[in-house]
């Protein structure tokens, strides 16, 4: 592992053990996005905002801890995106209409639940999306973020910029626990996008240096995750034309 990679899983390894000697997760948070307490009263923060009240188009990772998010968003009107896991689908999102819905956001934001009722779209038939909820390990003020470090964020955020899916006007928020707010620099690479807005059981901070993927970098990308992920290979066979 480089040393770059390596000061990025020591804070991770960090902010995982802080969370669990607070008592604020449930044990074997190791290598996940965190399923906090207070992940509820963070939506409920969320909620409160003008970038929530205008967004009729989300997009919010299957988490455990953007749960409560995906029931607001359902409850309120909101068309949900939700990403197939791995993105190992040729379509590689679910929609959630809540217009179409038989049952009770409670059941449908339920990743297990959405699996098996959502139909699967592809980025060609997406609309734009107003705003974007990303789960983080660890985040500073500046809107840097790490992940849980399997990189398929990045890749979402890239393909919905490629087809500008997400753009300038998209707002890009997480919500954490307070414990995961991270006080100083975060080791970041080219790739990696920033946050405008985090939101905590307890605050909100808007963040000053938006940053956005321009698009798919095939210079990031291994091979093995370009044959892995259908989207990417297709584009990839585009782009190579």
């Amino acid at each position: 592992m480089a040393s770059f990679e390596r000061s990025k899983q020591s804070i991770r390894e960090h902010i995982w053990a802080l969370l669990e000697r607070a008592s604020v997760v449930e044990p074997g948070v190791y290598g996940h996005i965190p399923a906090f307490a207070g992940a509820a009263a963070a939506a409920d923060q969320l909620a409160e905002l003008r970038a929530w009240r205008a967004a009729s188009v989300v997009k919010v990772v299957p988490d455990r801890a953007q749960y409560p998010v995906r029931v607001r968003a359902l409850r309120a009107g909101k068309l949900l995106y939700m990403a197939v896991p791995r993105l190992a689908e040729p379509q590689p999102f679910y929609c959630l209409d809540p217009r179409t819905l038989e049952i009770e956001p409670e059941e449908a934001a339920d990743r297990e639940t959405a699996a098996r009722i959502a139909p699967l779209v592809s980025v060609d038939e997406m609309q734009p999306v107003d705003l974007i909820v990303c789960g983080s390990v660890a985040v500073n003020k500046a809107g840097a973020r790490l992940g849980k470090g399997a990189g398929y964020s990045d890749i979402e955020m890239a393909l919905l910029a490629e087809t500008g899916l997400l753009n300038d006007r998209t707002t890009i928020a997480t919500t954490i626990h307070d414990l995961q707010l991270h006080d100083d620099e975060l080791p970041e690479e080219e790739h990696d996008f920033r946050v405008d807005l985090i939101v905590t059981p307890e605050r909100v901070i808007q963040c000053e240096s938006a940053r956005r993927p321009a698009g798919l970098n095939w210079n990031n990308l291994t091979q093995q995750q370009i044959a892995a992920i259908p989207a990417l290979y297709r584009n990839y066979q585009q782009h190579r034309n």
